[in-house]
């Protein structure tokens, strides 16, 4: 009986291994492939993208707050949940240098839902 305990431990210990070393490559795949597909301008949004991994829980954030905006696009290209409430319309805005500018806003640039799906990907391979 001692002998089935032994081995039922260590199947678990090994158990526990597969699964935290699954949690880590899922989570460095998620970082890796976000940041190699953001759109790099200064570096900010890339350099934004964290991961925290131990153990059986990982997780990895964008800490830029413009990331959305580059995810799903603003004004006539919305693309996120609700689409674009500007439809066809421009709007205009003053800039710091005091001109008025006209735009129709920013073209999607998604790399966080394609990242995901790829991470997503191996997780289910890994782990069936």
């Amino acid at each position: 009986m001692k002998d089935l305990v032994t081995a039922l431990q260590a199947y678990s210990d090994r158990t526990k291994e597969v699964v935290e070393q699954g949690v880590s490559e899922t989570a460095l795949i998620l970082d890796t492939e976000a940041s190699s597909r953001v759109k790099v301008d200064t570096g900010m949004t890339k350099n934004s993208i964290q991961s925290d991994i131990g153990g059986l829980e990982a997780s990895v954030s964008v800490g830029a707050y413009w990331a959305v905006f580059l995810e799903f696009g603003t004004g006539i290209y919305a693309t996120g949940p609700g689409g674009s409430r500007a439809k066809k319309l421009p709007w205009t805005y003053k800039g710091d240098d005091g001109k008025w500018y006209t735009t129709y806003g920013m073209v999607a640039q998604p790399f966080w839902y394609p990242s995901i799906d790829v991470a997503r990907k191996f997780f289910s391979n890994y782990f069936s």
